[in-house]
């Protein structure tokens, strides 16, 4: 029976030394590891962040030509509102007027 306890003793001995080693190994491999795991989130961030920032603004479109297509654009409209009412026939010639130069 002696040696049976000897032998269940060495074992927990073995078992306990062994579980200290493994965990004491993890701990430092996790101290290793951490800062260069925080410099890589670190970087995801920032690559994140540059791609979610908004575009630069584009630049103004060319200014439209200031023909003919413009100014029928504007006495059309002027008559519908001329039309439905909502401007006099003082009004409608001034705007006329100013459109047509």
């Amino acid at each position: 029976m002696p040696r049976l306890l000897r032998t269940v003793g060495r074992t927990a001995v073995i078992a306990g030394t062994a579980s200290a080693v493994s965990g004491r190994v993890q701990r430092r491999q996790a101290e290793k590891y951490a800062g260069r795991d925080a410099q890589i989130y670190a970087e995801r961030e920032q690559a994140y962040a540059q791609q979610a920032a908004p575009p630069q603004a584009a630049p103004a479109p060319p200014p439209a030509a200031a023909g003919g297509d413009d100014m029928i654009t504007k006495l059309k409209e002027l008559g519908e509102l001329h039309a439905q009412g909502i401007l006099t026939d003082e009004e409608f010639a001034a705007q006329k007027a100013k459109i047509l130069g």
